[in-house]
């Protein structure tokens, strides 16, 4: 007889905001940033993982660390946080896991052969020049990625941040990076899942571009969350209030979204 599953579900000291449930095969995944105790910064540990059959949530196990902040090339020494990820399941089988780092204005993936890794680190998603995806003039800041791979195979990629100037001056002068931005957009990537095919869109305004939207007071600021259910595409967001999970829906995955409310 299965346990009953109470909040919350994973053990206490265990710390993975920002969490992202994925069902592969049996079993949910789940996937997020990782936090320390008594840290005195968000998201300084490496990522792992937790997972639990479909049909008893109550028997979580613990799949260990996997990715390590270090893995990624350019952040050899550690030094650099691993935000909030999320991970997909490519047409070969493969598994991809999206993810930025602080003080970098780019979007990366590692990839596995199995969803609870461990991962190796693949490529910064780039244009097809080599340009990396942040670092072209007019590209908006990259935080919290976001991924789709549609029915018919077609990869979306999401991402985006908006706050206050007066904390995004406060953000540039710490980690010297252009954190510019007015909301969420998305980006088609190739088939290899690493490589823009359709460069960025807006998808979800921010606070700067908000009027007449019907997102006005509720308008985006981070952590993209893309599903979909049968024809109908969910966008979750948190809003620029800091405090709630709002959502907005379409028939399109990269147009079109409408605000319909805060999650409860």
């Amino acid at each position: 007889m299965n346990k009953q599953a109470f909040n919350p579900y994973l053990p206490q000291w265990e710390y993975v905001p920002d969490g992202e449930p994925h069902v592969f095969g049996e079993r949910l995944y789940i996937y997020g940033s990782h936090d320390r105790f008594n840290g005195d910064r968000y998201c300084m540990n490496d990522y792992v993982c937790w997972s639990a059959p479909i049909e008893n949530l109550s028997g979580w196990r613990y799949e260990g660390v996997i990715y390590r902040a270090n893995q990624d090339p350019h952040n050899k020494d550690g030094n650099m946080r691993l935000f909030a990820p999320d991970v997909a399941r490519g047409a070969g089988g493969e598994y991809y896991l999206y993810y930025a780092l602080s003080s970098r204005n780019a979007i990366s993936v590692a990839v596995s052969d199995s969803p609870n890794g461990k991962y190796e680190f693949l490529s910064d998603i780039c244009y097809a020049d080599g340009t990396v995806l942040g670092e072209k003039p007019g590209d908006r800041f990259q935080f919290d990625p976001a991924v789709l791979v549609d029915d018919d195979g077609t990869v979306y990629l999401y991402t985006g941040f908006s706050t206050e100037l007066e904390l995004q001056m406060e953000m540039k002068r710490r980690s010297d990076i252009n954190v510019t931005s007015e909301g969420a957009s998305v980006v088609v990537l190739e088939p290899d899942m690493k490589t823009v095919k359709i460069p960025p869109k807006p998808l979800v305004p921010g606070w700067q571009n908000a009027a007449g939207s019907g997102f006005e007071g509720r308008e985006f600021f981070e952590a993209s969350s893309i599903r979909k259910f049968d024809a109908t595409y969910y966008f979750v967001y948190s809003s620029v209030l800091g405090h709630e999970l709002c959502y907005a829906t379409s028939k399109h995955p990269d147009r079109d979204f409408r605000f319909r409310g805060v999650l409860q």
